[in-house]
């Protein structure tokens, strides 16, 4: 009984002398706020940089469809008169020098077509930079609450990983003293090596979203801490808005049903297109002939065109009306899909935030303040190894399914946030 208490006051004397070692991240650490974090990813982002490049591409191109076609001067100069054997020679009677002047002019409407063909190449580039900074920014947020959930796991194996330890480090300095049975040091060994390896696990779950994150928002060599506002995310309440809302806002802003709307826009002013270009273009054209031609002085007026006996654009025609009907099809897919997409997302969030607060408000304070107590009461042996290794998986297990659920709670409403294109909850 006496070494049996001797043990108890060395493992209470452990406890104080070896304190929780905080995991110390490699990077320097950077307080962010979802916030901060959208205003940096919106300034610093490299794909949302280059594709604002793209943009400004497309604008350009707006102005090239306005321009005209230049006009084509020839001039011609005599090299040998054969007559006077001179070269070069110029004069009114015996010299020779002629000029053609010719002006291309598009029929048919197609400049104007050009025009609004790079009109919405344009809206389809600007599109497409709103539906990348929609994608980003629905990872950035997810990643934000992501990191932060997991810190709050990571915390719970430290806690657990140090209480084994410094039972594991009693255990090895009383070794041999025949106060603990060998099976019991390897059962607690086991199950701190168990630990570890989760732990570690967790850990590279947690550095593979960090370096995402990192990435979207350009802060390479820093280790992220999101500071989140609990009081606001409990007040998110997914039934505030109908689904009719959720619905007319996804087809009003979702950046994906606009670039649909826009492709099958462009390949209808392409089929209009392709049809004016069976219709020939006329060349008018000035010539001006020194000596050249039957009188002297010789000037003349030209019109030109090609006569479409052979090719009238056929395969262009049939080839634009086939994409027609596709992004046809394509848009009426991507309609369709829209609203189940909104509607399997808001009950997505309505399932997740009833089975929130399902849960009791003190239960984890209550599971950690049973964590302490049967740790004490193992020391002290008021109960068995598998009755401590059992609370302690329980209480493991309670703290992770605990975070899971508060974070698929807050991702379900990122979600619908990214299926309406609209920030509902911030």
């Amino acid at each position: 009984m006496r070494n049996w208490r001797r043990f108890v006051q060395f493992m209470v004397y452990m406890g104080f002398c070896f304190p929780l070692k905080a995991q110390l991240p490699a990077f320097d650490t950077t307080r962010y706020t979802l916030q901060q974090a959208d205003r940096r990813f919106l300034q610093k982002n490299l794909l949302l940089l280059a594709q604002k490049y793209n943009v400004n591409a497309s604008q350009a191109l707006i102005l090239q469809s306005r321009l005209w076609n230049n006009p084509n001067i020839t001039v011609s100069q005599g090299v040998y008169n054969p007559k006077t054997e001179k070269y070069f020679q110029t004069g009114p009677l015996d010299g020779e020098e002629a000029v053609d002047l010719q002006q291309l002019f598009l029929l048919a409407g197609k400049r104007n077509k050009q025009i609004r063909m790079a009109q919405t190449n344009y809206q389809l580039a600007e599109d497409g930079l709103f539906d990348l900074l929609r994608t980003l920014k629905f990872t950035l947020q997810t990643d934000f609450y992501h990191i932060y959930y997991l810190e709050q796991s990571t915390g719970v194996y430290q806690e657990e990983i140090n209480s084994l330890s410094k039972v594991v480090q009693a255990f090895n300095e009383e070794n041999g003293k025949g106060y603990i049975a060998e099976t019991e040091v390897v059962r607690i060994k086991a199950q701190l090596y168990s630990l570890e390896s989760e732990y570690n696990d967790l850990g590279n779950q947690l550095n593979d979203v960090q370096s995402e994150f990192r990435l979207l928002i350009q802060q390479p060599q820093v280790y992220l801490v999101p500071q989140i506002d609990s009081a606001e995310l409990e007040g998110f309440n997914p039934e505030e808005f109908p689904l009719q809302t959720l619905i007319d806002s996804a087809f009003h802003n979702r950046t994906d049903l606009r670039i649909a709307r826009d492709n099958l826009l462009l390949s209808k002013q392409y089929y209009s297109y392709q049809k004016a270009l069976a219709i020939p273009d006329l060349t008018l054209g000035a010539s001006y002939d020194k000596n050249g031609s039957y009188v002297h002085n010789y000037n003349s007026i030209s019109a030109s065109f090609d006569l479409p006996f052979f090719n009238r654009n056929q395969g262009n025609i049939r080839y634009s009306k086939n994409q027609v009907d596709f992004n046809g099809m394509e848009l009426k897919s991507v309609e369709q899909s829209l609203e189940d997409e909104v509607a399997r997302a808001l009950q997505k969030a309505v399932d997740a935030d009833k089975l929130y607060r399902s849960l009791s408000p003190g239960f984890s304070a209550e599971f950690d303040r049973l964590a302490q107590q049967v740790l004490i009461n193992y020391q002290k042996r008021n109960i068995s190894l598998l009755d401590f290794l059992d609370f302690y998986n329980s209480y493991k297990e309670n703290v992770l399914q605990m975070d899971q659920i508060r974070f698929n709670r807050v991702s379900a409403f990122e979600q619908i946030n990214f299926v309406t294109g609209t920030e509902f909850f911030r």
